[in-house]
């Protein structure tokens, strides 16, 4: 079972009827090889969708329902991370959905694909710099 489709089976009892019929393949299986932390990711990114896009897993939901839908996926996700004392991984989570909602709110919703890149590569056996030292890039003035 991908870390995606534990993550429909977890919503099962709130959100099954809207469960799409074929949610496509995972998104993080050959980025990120620890599968809580791949399970977590799946969460978050299908709660992203739901605020900013189109969920993969889901749909036919009205606008209301799909926001509510979309902050139960991110608390899923940080509470799988919590409850297994993963606190690092839960900061860096934290600062992505921040920093997305910023990209979103300044009207640059493509700086959020950079931090997508950027956390699921922090959170990876090989580790990476994360969002917020990824978005402190991204607005890094240049000097002469």
């Amino acid at each position: 079972m991908t870390a995606l489709a534990e993550v429909v089976a977890a919503m099962e009892p709130w959100l099954g009827h809207h469960q799409a019929a074929d949610p496509g393949p995972a998104r993080f299986d050959d980025v990120v090889g620890d599968a809580d932390r791949r399970f977590v990711l799946e969460a978050v990114r299908e709660g992203y969708l739901m605020h900013y896009g189109r969920p993969q897993a889901y749909e036919g939901m009205e606008p209301d329902l799909q926001l509510l839908a979309g902050d139960a996926l991110y608390a899923l996700g940080l509470a799988r991370l919590s409850d297994r004392g993963d606190l690092d991984a839960v900061a860096e989570l934290s600062d992505l959905i921040t920093l997305t909602a910023r990209a979103h709110a300044e009207g640059t919703p493509e700086r959020a694909e950079a931090l997508w890149r950027a956390t699921s590569e922090a959170l990876s056996e090989r580790g990476g710099a994360g969002a917020l030292a990824t978005w402190r890039d991204l607005h890094a003035t240049p000097t002469s």
